[in-house]
């Protein structure tokens, strides 16, 4: 077992690519949100924050890995997969806290989203 409650090793390999693609995000002035889509242990996707330098309210890190994934694939279907998405929160004190957000099935995700930011207005 990790040194983190309930990851294991693949976990948090692909924990750490999504943490770097945050990273990338942060370089370039978005909010630095990283993501990994992967399907049978393999990183089929990746994505982070780019709606500022995309001039695109939608290019959020997870739909940003969904659409690379897709488009490798040339497969609007992605059945099977895992989403880790970062959310990285940068206090003025230096701190850096990470979250795992790990779902099957990453269109399932889109619509959790979706139906709690709807019910939050």
């Amino acid at each position: 077992m990790s040194e983190h409650e309930g990851l294991d090793a693949q976990d948090e390999m692909f924990m750490r690519e999504a943490l770097h693609l945050a990273e990338q995000g942060a370089a370039l002035g978005e909010v630095p949100v990283g993501a990994v889509l992967v399907q049978d242990g393999a990183i089929i996707g990746r994505g982070f924050n780019s709606p500022i330098s995309l001039h695109d309210p939608s290019a959020h890190a997870e739909v940003q890995a969904i659409r690379d994934a897709a488009t490798r694939l040339q497969n609007y279907r992605l059945p099977d997969t895992t989403l880790y998405v970062t959310l990285a929160l940068l206090c003025m004190h230096e701190w850096h806290v990470s979250c795992l957000l790990r779902m099957s099935h990453a269109l399932a995700w889109l619509l959790v989203k979706a139906a709690f930011f709807r019910n939050r207005f």
